[in-house]
């Protein structure tokens, strides 16, 4: 399915570790979500939903453990779970005086105690999840790229036609409003999309760090950016960079991909960091 495009990468990047075709499949998975991850990890940052995505994220460790139980793809019953944890924490938002972060913790709480308890129930499904906890870059399908590429279009298509919208809604909800902005329509799509890109991303950083992957880069951005288009051109930047050097590095000194990438990022935000300071200053 992918030969043609794996030929044109020999000819434009004929380098050693992209030899392999495994290492082709994985660059382009990193690519794809990359983007994905960088691109919707700039609202995750000025919506202060870090810990929102972390919720979903956990929330794929009982969708997995429902997958296998039963005997379906755990792609398929995470990216579900997922999605209906997204949605159920907005309708909270909407009717609850809770505060946002204590709704989210509930529900991050309660989808985990689930999971351990499906786990717990039968031990022999423990060994299964390894793979999604850590993500595994390396083992990727053609399927599975093709779906991260068509993924990234839908985040390329969604925050082409709302991206203005959902920045406005970030600084000031009541302000989107009397702007004519539909907040809460925007809310729920928000919340399905960043669901979609965090339970997806799983198969390529894993559980454990696919916060990582949206916030990072996006952390960077901020520290470079003085605008807010600015700060998304800088994530995507930041975000294929990482994306590229970490899984060359990965193969190299033979560590784990995903983390190594997230590793590339921190390391970029550390360097950034002084930027912001010598911008603030001026």
């Amino acid at each position: 399915m992918l030969d043609p495009i794996f030929q044109i990468m020999d000819s434009i990047a004929p380098v050693s570790w992209l030899g392999p075709e495994f290492m082709k499949r994985a660059f382009l998975a990193l690519l794809f979500i990359g983007v994905a991850c960088s691109a919707m990890g700039v609202l995750v940052v000025n919506f202060r939903m870090a810990f929102f995505s972390d919720a979903i994220s956990h929330s794929a460790f009982t969708g997995v453990a429902i997958g296998i139980l039963f005997g379906v793809n755990p792609m398929i019953t995470l990216v579900v779970l997922g999605l209906l944890v997204g949605f159920g924490v907005t309708r909270l938002k909407e009717h609850s005086d809770l505060p946002t972060d204590t709704i989210i913790g509930v529900t991050f709480s309660l989808a985990v105690a689930l999971g351990i308890v499906i786990i717990s129930a039968k031990r022999a499904l423990s060994r299964t999840l390894e793979a999604f906890l850590y993500g595994n870059v390396l083992a990727v399908s053609d399927v599975e790229v093709t779906m991260m590429a068509l993924l990234l279009l839908a985040v390329i298509v969604f925050l082409g036609l709302s991206y203005n919208r959902l920045f406005l809604i970030g600084i000031n909800d009541s302000l989107a409003q009397t702007r004519g902005v539909k907040v809460k329509v925007y809310n729920y799509i928000f919340a399905a999309v960043l669901a979609l890109v965090v339970t997806v991303s799983i198969r390529v950083v894993g559980m454990l760090l696919v916060t990582a992957m949206l916030i990072v880069p996006a952390a960077c951005a901020r520290n470079l950016a003085r605008s807010a288009g600015a700060m998304f051109w800088y994530s995507i930047i930041v975000g294929l960079i990482s994306a590229v050097a970490g899984l060359a590095l990965s193969f190299k000194l033979d560590t784990s991909t995903g983390a190594t990438v997230i590793l590339v990022a921190g390391i970029l935000f550390i360097l950034t960091y002084p930027v912001r300071m010598i911008m603030e200053r001026n």
